[in-house]
């Protein structure tokens, strides 16, 4: 009997099983949720059984025959991968899926190009960005969903690897007006009796609230955003100061409000920027390519907002 069915369904599949939700599922794996929904039903009618129950305020649960389903599917999957490692191992060819997730603070300026060298040197690598927060990336490694991903040394779980690329010092972000842009430098005793604009991402908030706490402050909180690109159009009308460890070759906002960048002094330790990778991920052949490629190119000299410590107000050009 003829298989009437694809990989790519039974991860739509597993996809959905974990969220518990067609659309959650489509915002985790970058699909939409019509191509989700058709794949879904296609299974349940190949296989002439229901796969979910649906409930309309509860969203999809799988049945018992769908878990046991599920189970198979997963299987299924990890050993199509193992045949791509293989195949890859066998012929030395770099190729096959790569799924590659990045910190959303700074994937606009770190992937795009790491993405375009990287396929241009091995063509045949179908390669899957997901721009995702710290705790969907630990999910989605855990999960096998992504194969590695580019974020911060942020509260790394055990089970989990990081490999180092850079080291970014943090900055105080202000408007020209603020009252403390006209200095080199500026500590959180400075800065915590001014307003704040907090960019309220999971991981990233408790770094940057550690500068204070080490301190015994409490800042101001004034706002908060889990945008960069709103942050930094907050921090340009004034609305308070903000902490950061990328900065973007552009000292505008995205409004065209003019910004400082103040390099934090005192206990402030630099964000390490780096790979995260699931235990034995880097035993694939596509993976370590990927590895290795990374740390040849983002340095600090090669990427840029990466490590540009240069005091004063830049203009552009």
């Amino acid at each position: 009997m003829p298989l009437r069915f694809t990989l790519r369904q039974l991860e739509y599949l597993v996809a959905v099983g974990e969220a518990g939700s067609i659309a959650l599922a489509a915002e985790r794996i970058n699909v939409s949720s019509p191509s989700i929904s058709a794949a879904i039903a296609q299974l349940e009618a190949e296989f002439g059984l229901p796969l979910f129950v649906r409930r309309h305020a509860q969203g999809l649960s799988l049945t018992p025959g769908g878990k046991r389903f599920m189970g198979q599917a997963q299987a299924v999957l990890a050993e199509a991968a193992r045949m791509a490692d293989l195949a890859g191992e066998i012929t030395g060819t770099v190729g096959g899926p790569l799924s590659v997730g990045c910190l959303v603070t700074f994937a606009q300026i770190v992937l795009p190009q790491l993405r375009r060298s990287f396929v241009d040197r091995f063509p045949q690598v179908e390669f899957r960005q997901f721009e995702q927060d710290q705790a969907a990336i630990y999910d989605g490694l855990r999960r096998g969903a992504l194969d590695v991903a580019l974020s911060y040394d942020l509260q790394i779980p055990p089970d989990l690897e990081f490999v180092e690329l850079v080291r970014l010092p943090p900055y105080a972000v202000m408007a020209e007006t603020h009252p403390l842009a006209h200095l080199e430098a500026v500590s959180a005793a400075e800065l915590a009796p001014h307003p704040m604009v907090l960019l309220d991402l999971p991981f990233s908030s408790d770094y940057f609230l550690s500068f204070f706490t080490a301190l015994g402050l409490q800042p101001v909180i004034a706002e908060r955003t889990r945008d960069i690109a709103v942050m930094r159009s907050l921090v340009g009308n004034g609305f308070g100061y903000s902490l950061a460890n990328i900065r973007p070759i552009s000292d505008r906002a995205p409004d065209g409000r003019r910004l400082r960048y103040v390099p934090l002094t005192g206990p402030a330790r630099p964000m390490r920027l780096g790979l995260i990778l699931a235990g034995g991920a880097a035993a694939a052949l596509t993976v370590r390519a990927f590895v290795d490629h990374a740390r040849q190119h983002v340095t600090p000299g090669s990427t840029p907002g990466l490590n540009l410590r240069l005091d004063g107000i830049r203009r552009d050009v």
